[in-house]
């Protein structure tokens, strides 16, 4: 069945730009933390972010992390996505969940072209077909072993499920949906917003890190206040490679709530 993308921001740090002012300003100063917190009110903790933010010092952002359950998207999109080291995941297994009727992701480039589209839903069927033939049959030698080696009926048939799965996955494509929780710190976010909202990143993990950078603007707005593509910061990093399209680009992201 098809499926789609959806981001939902679990949790973060509470007051996280409070957090992130107080460790910057400790840097620069006598007081304890506990003085600066009490002493940093929404309106000065928003004046010194501005600050902060425009003069490269970087490690007070790693003080404060969000984390986001991302459902509905392709083996494709988290192979990227793990790709961003500084972060932390938890992913739905393909070893110990079995993919009866495996929801997939279907590209708009496809779907836009109803004979394309046809061919990639039949492979998506067969894929499913493959999957429960070569799960069955694995599970069934499986259970033929295990019941000769003493376990009992029922316990055999169980493991002899899990073991066959962990084989029969092979044959899924990088379409099959899956579930993954991301942590992420301020600065790393920054870092991935950059890569994945440019309009040279894939489709569907531009349309995630947009999704993911709306939520996060919506808690910490002056923190990402200038959050997206290289470009909404000043000229387009990817020099020849550059999508032509910084002004409506930097726009979109300046003005996305």
């Amino acid at each position: 069945m098809e499926t789609s993308l959806h981001v939902n921001l679990i949790a973060h740090t509470p007051e996280p730009e409070k957090v992130i002012a107080a460790a910057a300003k400790l840097c620069y100063s006598h007081a304890g933390t506990q003085e600066l917190l009490d002493d940093l009110t929404p309106e000065k903790a928003e004046g010194f972010l501005k600050k902060l933010m425009t003069f490269g010092h970087a490690s007070p952002l790693e003080h404060a992390s969000f984390t986001f359950g991302i459902e509905g998207v392709s083996r494709a999109l988290t192979h990227q996505l793990v790709r961003h080291r500084l972060a932390s995941y938890s992913q739905k297994s393909q070893r110990y969940v079995t993919e009866g009727q495996f929801d997939y992701v279907v590209p708009p480039e496809i779907k836009a072209v109803p004979d394309a589209e046809k061919i990639y839903i039949k492979a998506m069927k067969d894929a499913q077909a493959a999957y429960d033939a070569i799960a069955e049959k694995l599970a069934d030698g499986h259970y033929i072993t295990m019941i000769n080696q003493g376990a009992d009926e029922k316990t055999a048939r169980r493991n002899a499920e899990k073991k066959a799965i962990e084989d029969a996955r092979f044959v899924l494509p990088n379409a099959c949906e899956t579930k993954i929780v991301v942590t992420m710190n301020v600065r790393e976010l920054l870092h991935f917003f950059e890569n994945r909202c440019c309009n040279r990143a894939q489709w569907e993990i531009r349309e995630c890190a947009t999704q993911m950078l709306k939520l996060c603007k919506q808690t910490a707005p002056t923190l990402f206040a200038n959050a997206g593509p290289g470009c909404v910061r000043g000229a387009c990093p990817e020099g020849a490679m550059s999508c032509g399209q910084a002004k409506a680009v930097r726009k979109k992201f300046l003005h996305l709530s």
